[in-house]
Parts: structure tokens; sequence; C-alpha cells
């Protein structure tokens, strides 16, 4: 059976493109060198950060799915690009806090740094416009966002990916402060309402401090100009592939 191909974009993203395919069940997603902050106030190119996150969220996701979770990744098609189940997207972004660090400093006049007795679970609503607000399970089920057995499993999914990834940068020396998720509906051929961990698992998404040093790995490196975001990317990469990053694609 041939490979699908792309078709039209269906979404562009601040750091992604999503694309329809010749098959209905599948969509294509591209993963580009944008880096934004601050809600896209601040904005750059950073060479070779698309494929350093693909090649990172492809391999976090194949952990997570051998945790029991599924996912929306299908297949790599290159070196940014990915086949992925074609999903209607829960609006609600899933945060895991291990380590205060972020809003949540701000929110309740906490240090960064501050450890946590447990993982901290908040949902924030999907909105640019209104800048992701934090909400509770009772907004999502009055608004319609998600139903309760929906927000149940997407606890219990984050708390599942969260031990799955703690263990995993744990090995290579680095904390895992913080991270955000996004979850979906299947529409494809027996899939449907079949609940899938959507989007990306990168620097991007995740806040990764090294152990010994606490430097930031993260995109926060971008937001708080604590160097350069591209090497950061690239030398996370070698951490965890074992070897340097070389470029394979143009943008």
């Amino acid at each position: 059976m041939a490979a699908p191909q792309r078709l039209g974009l269906l979404y562009e993203g601040k750091a992604k493109q999503i694309y329809a395919t010749t098959d209905d069940d599948l969509v294509w997603m591209h993963f580009k060198d944008d880096a934004t902050a601050f809600n896209g106030v601040k904005k750059a190119s950073i060479r070779d950060k698309g494929e350093v996150n693909a090649a990172i969220s492809a391999h976090l996701l194949r952990r997570v799915e051998d945790a029991g979770i599924p996912t929306h990744l299908v297949e790599v098609v290159g070196p940014r690009d990915q086949l992925c189940h074609r999903l209607e997207i829960i609006p609600v972004e899933v945060v895991v806090r291990n380590i205060a660090a972020g809003s949540i400093c701000r929110r309740l006049g906490l240090e960064e740094g501050t450890a946590l007795s447990r993982p901290l679970i908040e949902f924030f609503y999907k909105s640019d416009e209104l800048n992701d607000p934090l909400i509770n399970d009772d907004h999502a089920l009055m608004f319609g966002w998600a139903e309760a057995w929906e927000l149940a499993y997407l606890r219990h999914a984050a708390l599942r990916v969260n031990a799955t990834l703690c263990e995993f940068w744990d090995g290579l020396d680095v904390t895992l402060v913080d991270f955000k998720l996004e979850f979906g509906r299947a529409l494809g051929k027996g899939q449907t309402g079949r609940i899938l961990l959507a989007d990306e698992i990168t620097p991007d998404g995740s806040r990764l401090w090294e152990k010994n040093t606490l430097r930031k790995l993260d995109k926060d490196v971008f937001r708080r100009d604590l160097g350069d975001l591209g090497d950061t990317y690239r030398d996370l990469f070698a951490r965890i592939f074992g070897e340097a990053f070389h470029a394979d694609s143009e943008a």
C-alpha cells in the first residue's frame, strides 16, 4: 500500500504545521525552526530547532507508548516530519509540575526551585487569545471542553507520562521540573473516541535542569536570554542519542 502523501495546510501553530494527507485518518506534522515566548511577543528562527525537536519528540513518544499510554504518532517520515492520527484536540492543556517554576511561582509566591511533595497537575484552557488561563474540572465540565471520565484519564495518563519521563531524564542527569501535554479524541476508522496523547514532548514544552549545575536545558534559555537556544538543543540531542547532531534537512 502506498504511503500517504502530504496535501494542503490545515493549521499552522507557533512551532509546527499540520497538513492533510491522502489518508483521511492521518495528518502530516512538520516541525519548524521558529521559537516564540510570552504568547508570541518574542520571536526568532533557531537553526536546527525543528529537526532536533522532531527527533526528541518521536523518541519520547515511543517511550510513553511503551509505558502503556497511546499517542498520536504513527510514523516518522522525515527529519522534521511525522505522520499522526487525526484528532479532535481536547482544549485542556495538562501541566505536570515536580518542582516550582514559571507561572506557579508568580501565582502562589513560591521560590523557583521549591520541590513539591508530589507531582502537581494543573489544567489550562487552550486559548492563545486568553493566554491559556488556569481552570479546574468544573470549568471544563460546565463549558463542555471535556467529560468527567476524560479528565480522569488525562490525570492518570499525565502521571504515567511523568513517571516515565522522570526516570528517563534522571538517567541523563537531568531533572524534569515540569512539562505540558495535550490530548485528543481519535477520529480515524476503528479509533473513534479513543483518547491519544497528542502534539509533542520537547524542551519547548518542558523545563529541564542539569542536576549538578541547575543549567537550563529548555526554552527558558530563549525566554530569559540565558544563551544560545540552538546550541542548548543540539547539546540535549547529543545527551539523548549519544552522538552529535548533524542536520539532515532544510526548513
